[in-house]
């Protein structure tokens, strides 16, 4: 049976707009779903570099193109899962190239934007205009039915439906390598989850501001235990001096180190708000990209 979703295009700037809270998608105004037929093969990965000086006039000419941004929503789930999907300048141009892809999940009570809003896509502008970082895709998640029975199984719309879905329809590099999760909060409790239980799909964990779920605080040294030398994950974790996840972040900071997983750990002045994770955004995008840097 063919995977039935719905897709639109949102095109910004390469200097990058805001997503306003208003253009969230919605249940009442989502467009019809249409067909889209599985890709049957998959070309080799190309070499993934950052831009230099040396940069052709071509590729830099391909900076300043518009990005886009797609709403989509796979109802082969239930609920349906939505997502929001950045492609970067020339992705419909540049066909022969294939991308990594950033996961990125957002906090509880909000929506799939949370992390445009917050200047996400703004950042990846920036600095592909600027030839600081390579490109690549970012998917957004919707995680918005987290109050309801069925959001419990977000983990597992993600892993088993979503990702297979993008990696059929847009030109990913399907390996644990280029395939990076991180979230905000919530998000980063989804993040710490998947990343470290999923290894066959993640190798590039995020933890922003990490409130851990409640059933997975006595778990996490097991899959830390679990994890074989060669599946470990790069990690990157940071919070507030403020936020009130502190002391269950430093707990979980105290096991990596317990367990010698290589991981950047940054304490800053702030609190559990947007405001914070906004202010930090560019250097997340930084480290993401840095991840897939010469590979």
């Amino acid at each position: 049976m063919k995977t039935r979703q719905a897709i639109t295009r949102r095109v910004f700037s390469a200097i990058g707009l805001l997503f306003c809270t208003a253009c969230a998608p919605s249940a009442s105004t989502a467009p019809a779903p249409i067909n889209i037929a599985p890709t049957a093969t998959q070309t080799p990965p190309p070499t993934f570099v950052v831009p230099t000086e040396t940069t052709s006039i071509a590729t830099l000419a391909c900076h300043l193109q518009p990005s886009v941004v797609e709403t989509g929503s796979l109802d082969s789930t239930t609920p349906p899962q939505g997502f929001l999907i950045y492609l970067p300048p020339c992705y419909s141009e540049q066909t022969d190239q294939r991308y990594p892809a950033l996961y990125l999940l957002h906090g509880q009570t909000y929506n799939a934007d949370q992390w445009i809003r917050l200047g996400a896509t703004d950042s990846m502008n920036k600095l592909l205009l600027n030839q600081t970082i390579a490109p690549f895709i970012v998917v957004f998640p919707d995680d918005r039915y987290w109050y309801a029975s069925a959001g419990a199984g977000f983990g597992e719309r993600l892993a088993d439906h979503l990702i297979p879905f993008i990696d059929r329809t847009y030109r990913t590099i399907s390996t644990p390598r280029f395939r990076a999760i991180g979230g905000l909060s919530r998000g980063a409790g989804w993040a710490l989850q998947l990343g470290f239980t999923r290894p066959d799909l993640f190798g590039v964990v995020g933890l922003h501001s990490l409130a851990i779920f409640q059933r997975d605080a006595s778990r996490v040294e097991f899959w830390l235990r679990a994890l074989s030398p060669d599946a470990v994950p790069a990690v990157f974790m940071d919070i507030g001096r403020n936020d009130p996840e502190l002391a269950s972040a430093r707990q979980i900071e105290a096991l990596l180190m317990k367990f010698e997983i290589p991981h950047e750990w940054r304490l800053y002045s702030g609190a559990h708000t947007e405001a914070y994770w906004s202010a930090h955004m560019e250097e997340y995008i930084r480290w993401y990209a840095e991840q897939w840097s010469g590979q």
